[in-house]
C-alpha cells in the first residue's frame, strides 16, 4: 500500500496531462500575475505534505497561467507544440531519472544520443563526421559552436586558449547582420566577447548580410575572425548567400557559424535547395529540436564540423568520471553540462516516429500554409506582407500613412476572439504582426481559419477607423 501511495502522483499527472491534451484549452492565460502569485507564492510548509495533493495543487495553480502553444492556432512566436510521442518519451525520461553525463552513468542515454546525432547529420545532409551536442536549445547550441570557434581561431593565431584563456589573446572579431537574432550576441558574451569584438554589418530588407560589406569588414581586421550567418531570419525567414559567405571566409581564414534555429530544417526539402545551397560549407550550426521537430522543451543541437575543436571547448575530465574502451560516447564531451537530462530519448522517439518522410511533410506543410496565408492577406486593402515568404514566417504591416498602432489594434482584436494567439513586434522600425506557422497541430484548416479571422478583424478595424470609432 505504501508503494501504491508513492506512485499515485505519477498516475494522477498522466491522467491530468492526457485530459488536457484531449480537450480544447484556452489559448490565452485566464489568470493575472497577482492571481498566480496567490496560488504559488505561499509560505513554505514546515511539515511534509501529501505528494498526491501537492501534484494536484500544482496543476490547479499552473493551468490558468498556461499559454496555448500546443494548439494549432498559436502563431505568436517560433515555439513548436511538443508532440504527444515526444511528451510520452519525456515522461519516461523523467521517470527513469538518468544523469546523461557520461556513458557509464547512463549507457542507454549515451547510445540514444549516438543514434540521434547520426540521424540528424543524415537528414540535414551535413558532414557525417561532424560532432553533435544535445543541449537546451539554439541559444546554448550557438554557445557551443562559438566556443569551439573561439578556441580554434585563437589556435590558428598561435594562442593557447586552454592554457591562457583570453589573457593576452589577439582580438577576435565576430561579424554578423545588424538584424541577426539577439541570442547570437548573448552567446558571444558567454564566450567572453563584448561589444568591441562584434561588428554588425548592414542588412538588406530581408535581414541578410551583404557579402560585399562582409568582405570589406574582414579585410580590415587582421586578427582571428568568426562569421555568424542566418538560416531562417526570425521575422522574414530569409537565408544568407552561404556560398558567397563560405568563399569569403576561406579567403580570410574565418570560422562560419550558422544560426539555423528553425530554418536549418529547410535543408530536408528538395524544393528549398536554392535557399540552403552552400550551408554545408560552414564550420558549425545551431538548431532547435523543440521548434519544428516538436520535441518537448529543453532540446537543441550544436553541430560542429571539427570534432577536436568541439571537444577542446566542452570536454570535462576528472578521475571519477570513469571510462572504458568499450564505452559509447560521453555526452559531456559535446555539451557544457555535467549533470544533465537524458535529452536523447525524446529526440530519438520523435525522429523515429516521424521518419524521413514525416519530417519532410511537416516542414513542407507549414511552408505551404505560410504561402497560402500570405497570398490571401496581401490582397487586403491597406495591409501588406513585408517579407518574401520563403519559409514559414509572415510579417504583416500596414501601408504607409496608416494610423499609428493599427497593427497593435489588429493584434488585440485577433486575440480577443479567443481563437488565435498572436503578438505584434517591431522590425526595421516598422510595427508588424509576425505569424509563425510551426506547430504540429497547424494544418490546412487552421490556415484557412487564420485567413478568415484576420480578414474579418481587418475589415472591422477599417470600418472603425472610417467611422471614427478608432
Amino acid at each position: 500500500m505504501h508503494r501504491e501511495a508513492a506512485l499515485a502522483p505519477l498516475a494522477y499527472a498522466a491522467e491530468r496531462a492526457i485530459q488536457r491534451r484531449a480537450a480544447p484549452q484556452p489559448l490565452h492565460p485566464t489568470a493575472t500575475a497577482d492571481d498566480l502569485r496567490r496560488r504559488f507564492c505561499v509560505d513554505l510548509p514546515e511539515a511534509p505534505q501529501n505528494a498526491l495533493d501537492v501534484v494536484a495543487e500544482l496543476a490547479q495553480a499552473a493551468e490558468p497561467g498556461l499559454v496555448g502553444n500546443t494548439d494549432g492556432n498559436f502563431y505568436a512566436w517560433v515555439m513548436g507544440g511538443s508532440s504527444p510521442v515526444g511528451v510520452a518519451a519525456d515522461w519516461l525520461t523523467a521517470a527513469w531519472g538518468q544523469n546523461a553525463a557520461i556513458y557509464q552513468t547512463a549507457p542507454a542515454a549515451a547510445i540514444a544520443e549516438e543514434a540521434v546525432s547520426a540521424w540528424l547529420l543524415d537528414l540535414l545532409d551535413l558532414p557525417r563526421d561532424a560532432s553533435v551536442g544535445l543541449v537546451t536549445g539554439a541559444t546554448m547550441a550557438a554557445f557551443v559552436g562559438l566556443a569551439a570557434a573561439r578556441t580554434e581561431v585563437l589556435s590558428r593565431a598561435g594562442h593557447n586558449f586552454e592554457k591562457y584563456g583570453l589573457q593576452g589573446a589577439p582580438q577576435i572579431k565576430a561579424f554578423m547582420s545588424c538584424d541577426a537574432h539577439a541570442t547570437n550576441v548573448v552567446a558571444l558574451r558567454h564566450i567572453g566577447l563584448g561589444e568591441e569584438n562584434i561588428e554588425l554589418l548592414p542588412a538588406d530588407t530581408e535581414g541578410r548580410i551583404s557579402p560585399e560589406a562582409l568582405s570589406r569588414a574582414l579585410a580590415a581586421h587582421q586578427g582571428p575572425k568568426i562569421i555568424i550567418a542566418q538560416a531562417g531570419h526570425i521575422n522574414s525567414g530569409a537565408f544568407e548567400d552561404f556560398q558567397a559567405i563560405a568563399a569569403i571566409a576561406k579567403r580570410y581564414d574565418a570560422w562560419v557559424h550558422i544560426d539555423g534555429a528553425f530554418g536549418l530544417w529547410a535543408r530536408v526539402l528538395a524544393e528549398k535547395a536554392s535557399l540552403t545551397r552552400g550551408l554545408e560549407l560552414a564550420d558549425s550550426w545551431s538548431v532547435d529540436g523543440h521548434k519544428w521537430l516538436q520535441i518537448p522543451y529543453d532540446s537543441g543541437f550544436a553541430i560542429v564540423r571539427h570534432q577536436q575543436a568541439h571537444r577542446r571547448a566542452m570536454d570535462v575530465t576528472a578521475s571519477y568520471l570513469n571510462s572504458d574502451a568499450a564505452d559509447g560516447r560521453n555526452p559531456t564531451h559535446y555539451a557544457p553540462e555535467l549533470s544533465r537530462r537524458a535529452r536523447g530519448f525524446a529526440a530519438w522517439a520523435v525522429l523515429k516516429s516521424l521518419g524521413r518522410s514525416g519530417v519532410r511533410s511537416l516542414i513542407a506543410r507549414h511552408c505551404s500554409a505560410a504561402e497560402q496565408v500570405a497570398n490571401h492577406l496581401r490582397h487586403l486593402p491597406g495591409l501588406r506582407v513585408m517579407n518574401n515568404v520563403c519559409l514559414n514566417q509572415i510579417a504583416l504591416a500596414t501601408v504607409p500613412g496608416a494610423p499609428q498602432d493599427t497593427i497593435a489594434h489588429l493584434a488585440h482584436m485577433l486575440n480577443a476572439t479567443g481563437t488565435l494567439f498572436v503578438r505584434p513586434a517591431i522590425w526595421q522600425g516598422t510595427e508588424i504582426l509576425r505569424l509563425s506557422i510551426i506547430s504540429h497541430a497547424t494544418d490546412e484548416s487552421a490556415a484557412t481559419k487564420l485567413i478568415e479571422t484576420i480578414t474579418e478583424c481587418w475589415n472591422q478595424l477599417d470600418l472603425d477607423q472610417r467611422s471614427g470609432a478608432f
